[in-house]
């Protein structure tokens, strides 16, 4: 029964090649009253609502860029077949959201599903929007450079989120990438960091990252928290989360679980005095896009990278001790965004579709 299920998959996946191999590719002839746009959304299928977060930015500025025009969404994480390749095809342009889904082995490390055969229906249609790189790597692979080469528009601006990402692409000749950083950063203006509390509050709002796991730190910055706040609240952001919490539990006393929604974690952050200490990184944005003191404990590149570009407050989580400055002291909330960037992609977009 297996071995049946083995062939009648592959038959029907060749069957959906050779279909959409077949059919013609339509082209946007400019007649259009509207423009039919696509986004490559992480957030579909993803089991980290960071995700969401990051996807609730770029949408955002997209539709404040194209207000009248048509947006269809197509997952990243997940697989597509080729009917869908054929229908992103069609699209004038296709925006990937965000996230840290690049990588200098695209068959290896594939977040993005993202391979030889979308080569020809992706053909210069894909925008990058706020992205960064998987993680400190080598030197793109030649078949990833290929990929990249071949899917990423050249008519436009692409947007990264670092500028680690924005010299990996740089050095395959991918010279009209700017670093914008992430979008969901880029309404933390001066007058909005002004809003933002600069003295402790009596309670804290925390997240876990289960996937880059260390004991022994996660522990130790539990710990701190425990000891140093009235209530701590520990937001579920991934579901394996709330199993590793259950590893480290030793004890805490003052401790309660936010469930893994984002309108859970939203009323939280909007509740008076509260800080946000934790590992994830877009929890952190959140809690500034709500008004919320925030430190970050990076457990990789992407909180690194991105503080270093724009003075967003991160330390290493090996330094969890650290974050006692942040607590009894003051901290002056100071995002420095790369506006000239911003606006370049920006405009660049806009000229685009004129």
């Amino acid at each position: 029964m297996e071995q049946i299920s083995k062939l009648l998959y592959k038959k029907n996946y060749f069957k959906g090649y050779l279909r959409s191999r077949l059919k013609k590719i339509n082209q946007p002839d400019g007649s259009e009253k509207y423009h039919d746009f696509g986004i490559l959304n992480p957030g579909i299928g993803t089991s980290n609502l960071g995700d969401l977060i990051i996807y609730d930015s770029v949408y955002g500025v997209l539709r404040e860029v194209f207000p009248e025009d048509m947006f269809t969404n197509y997952p990243t994480q997940l697989h597509t077949s080729f009917d869908a390749k054929k229908m992103m095809s069609e699209k004038e342009l296709l925006f990937v959201s965000g996230t840290n889904l690049l990588s200098s082995n695209l068959e290896d490390r594939n977040q993005w599903k993202v391979d030889n055969s979308h080569k020809r229906f992706l053909n210069n249609k894909v925008v990058l929007f706020g992205t960064g790189w998987w993680q400190y790597q080598e030197n793109i692979n030649k078949y990833s450079e290929k990929i990249y080469k071949k899917v990423l528009s050249k008519d436009v601006l692409h947007s990264v989120r670092d500028s680690y990402a924005a010299e990996k692409l740089h050095s395959i000749g991918l010279k009209n990438v700017v670093n914008t950083t992430c979008p969901t950063l880029w309404k933390l203006t001066p007058d909005k960091c002004k809003t933002i509390p600069t003295k402790r509050a009596k309670t804290v709002v925390t997240t876990l990252t289960f996937y880059h796991a260390n004991e022994d730190q996660d522990y130790r910055m539990l710990k701190l928290l425990d000891d140093n706040y009235e209530k701590v609240y520990l937001w579920i952001q991934g579901m394996n989360d709330y199993h590793y919490y259950n590893k480290l539990n030793k004890g805490f006393k003052n401790i309660e679980f936010i469930s893994p929604t984002i309108e859970a974690y939203n009323s939280i952050l909007d509740s008076p005095d509260i800080d946000y200490i934790g590992t994830r990184l877009h929890a952190g944005v959140r809690a500034l896009q709500r008004g919320v003191r925030t430190l970050i404990l990076a457990v990789d590149n992407r909180a690194l990278e991105i503080g270093k570009d724009v003075n967003l407050n991160v330390i290493k989580r090996e330094n969890a001790e650290q974050a006692l400055d942040f607590i009894n002291n003051e901290y002056i909330t100071d995002i420095k965004l790369p506006t000239e960037n911003i606006n370049m992609f920006i405009n660049s977009l806009k000229k685009h579709i004129k």
